[in-house]
């Protein structure tokens, strides 16, 4: 089962390298990981993406809480949460026909042109995988030059009533 983990860590040279270290040396496989700085410049937030069963996930989990310089680690695939994930497609337009196209698959996916040239479209799409393999698909046959993507980040949804009593208001049960 595909499991998101979520951990934050102390903004320092080498802590991804022991991060990942501690995935390799135990034989688990990280399918996707990113990573960058949050509110506090000195803390980063780390987005993991890895298989494993209950009793593996939670093995993980225990060592990466060992490591010094980890501050929280939390397995999202246990809460509600939103996931998504960017891509820059690089596609041919030297065809009018093309580049119309291309316009209107853009529009339809709510995605936007960012670099155009005479003979190609640069695309940036953000969304869930599903939406982003589906415009490739779509953006296939006019050729697509090179793409390029973020791989996925994850944010805990707020529970409804926590988010409702912290603003002060009531909720009817």
């Amino acid at each position: 089962m595909q499991h998101i983990i979520s951990i934050l860590v102390e903004n320092k040279f080498g802590v991804l390298s022991r991060v990942s270290g501690l995935f390799s040396g135990r034989g688990f496989n990280i399918e996707n990981i990113s990573v960058g700085t949050t509110l506090d410049p000195s803390v980063s937030q780390m987005t993991i993406i890895t298989q494993g069963d209950d009793r593996i996930i939670e093995q993980i989990i225990k060592q990466l809480n060992k490591l010094i310089d980890v501050i929280k680690v939390v397995d999202l695939s246990e809460k509600d949460y939103i996931v998504r994930e960017t891509a820059l497609i690089k596609i041919h337009t030297s065809r009018s026909e093309d580049r119309s196209e291309a316009l209107r698959i853009t529009e339809i996916f709510r995605a936007r042109v960012v670099d155009s040239t005479p003979t190609t479209y640069t695309i940036e799409i953000t969304g869930d995988e599903n939406k982003i393999e589906a415009i490739i698909n779509l953006l296939r046959p006019l050729g697509i030059k090179e793409i390029v993507r973020t791989g996925k980040i994850a944010i805990a949804r707020e529970e409804m009533k926590a988010a409702a009593i912290q603003e002060g208001k009531r909720i009817r049960a």
